[in-house]
């Protein structure tokens, strides 16, 4: 499935562009339009490769959209969980 960031919601898309990102990595290409479409997704990627966003970007995106939406976002550590609440 292809997938870039201009599916995205343009107030969405701006931010992402001022963190620097410019096109989705292999995990956030396959992820991000199963979220959207509220499919459950197990991925499994390498440590750095965008796993945070692949979740993370439909959140937010879903959240803007859809009032009253929130997420609970479950880490097995301290330390991943902030690292999370620190890139989104």
């Amino acid at each position: 499935m292809e997938f870039d960031f201009s599916q995205l919601s343009e107030q969405l898309r701006m931010a992402l562009k001022d963190l620097g990102f410019e096109k989705p990595t292999p995990i956030q290409k396959e992820a991000i339009p199963l979220a959207l479409k509220d499919y459950d997704i197990l991925g499994q990627a390498a440590t750095g490769t965008g796993k945070t966003a692949a979740f993370g970007i439909p959140i937010i995106e879903k959240i803007k959209k859809e009032e009253g939406l929130k997420a609970l976002i479950l880490t097995p550590t301290r330390e991943l969980a902030i690292q999370v609440k620190e890139q989104l």
